[in-house]
């Protein structure tokens, strides 16, 4: 195929050899197949955002540290440079938080490097060595989906451990290769200490993975395993080994336990509908 433009750069400089197919758009990247040298992996090109997407992005960025005060003081002031320097503090965000999340134990696909703003990573294949499809792709056996549930779950604790939340996970930022699944798609990932929005953030990511694998396991959705997690993380208590049992006593004074219900069940169908946004976006390309 054609090499797109935001890869020829790395052809020049040896890190790809040859693009050997695209793999998914949508509106913050596109996706290419790539080789180098006997390795298949994947490579991740970010598009510019319009301003209008930044004002979107402000609840994510709470809390989140910029490199150098001059950088800090323009994208407070929203100047052309700033927002430069906030396109380029998104971007680097994912790259940052991929090597972080490896460290951790943490699922994700492994990274190889961040060249000319392009970001290269391991291709997550399925068992025949085809592109993984993602976890909302597919009809689940009951045991299969209390597994990928209690997989996932383990995911989350081990990113809050680290002081990060996925900020928009569900069964479309999942894929599930040869070994199980894998999580995806970093650049709004939120810090769990610095950001007012952390918690609704959190339980909002477990009730999507808990909305899916719920549908296959009913079970599931009597769980409460994000304010479980949140509450050991409030009080320090929190580790990477730390059990979890997905009991959690609410203060009946002041949760409404029904309108958390519903919003686990509402999960589901905000996903799908970030889903066909993808896909709407990807047809434009």
């Amino acid at each position: 195929m054609k090499t797109p433009q935001g890869l020829q750069a790395l052809i020049d400089d040896g890190v790809i050899d040859e693009v050997m197919r695209p793999l998914k758009s949508g509106k913050e990247a596109a996706v290419y197949v790539v080789r180098s040298g006997d390795d298949v992996r994947c490579a991740k090109v970010y598009k510019d955002m319009a301003q209008r997407s930044f004002k979107q992005r402000v609840q994510y960025q709470e809390g989140r540290k910029v490199r150098g005060s001059r950088e800090a003081r323009a994208i407070g002031k929203a100047s052309k440079y700033g927002r430069k320097q906030q396109e380029t503090a998104w971007k680097n965000t994912e790259v940052d938080a991929l090597y972080q999340l490896v460290e951790a134990g943490v699922r994700v696909p492994q990274p190889y490097g961040y060249f000319h703003g392009v970001l290269v990573m391991e291709l997550v294949t399925d068992a025949d060595g085809f592109s993984a499809p993602r976890l909302g792709e597919l009809e689940l056996e009951p045991g299969q989906a209390r597994e990928y549930h209690a997989f996932l779950v383990k995911q989350v604790q081990l990113m809050l451990c680290i002081g990060l939340i996925h900020g928009d996970l569900s069964a479309y930022n999942v894929l599930v290769g040869a070994e199980g699944p894998v999580v995806i798609d970093f650049p709004q990932v939120v810090s769990a200490g610095g950001n007012n929005a952390a918690r609704a953030m959190l339980l909002r990511d477990v009730n999507n993975l808990t909305a899916t694998l719920g549908a296959f396991a009913p079970e599931l959705l009597d769980s409460w395993y994000g304010e479980e997690m949140w509450a050991l993380f409030e009080t320090g208590d929190l580790l990477a080994d730390t059990p979890l049992t997905g009991k959690f006593v609410h203060d009946e004074r002041s949760v409404d336990l029904d309108g958390v219900r519903d919003a686990i069940n509402d999960a589901r169908e905000e996903a799908l509908i970030r889903q066909q946004g993808r896909e709407a976006a990807a047809e434009m390309d």
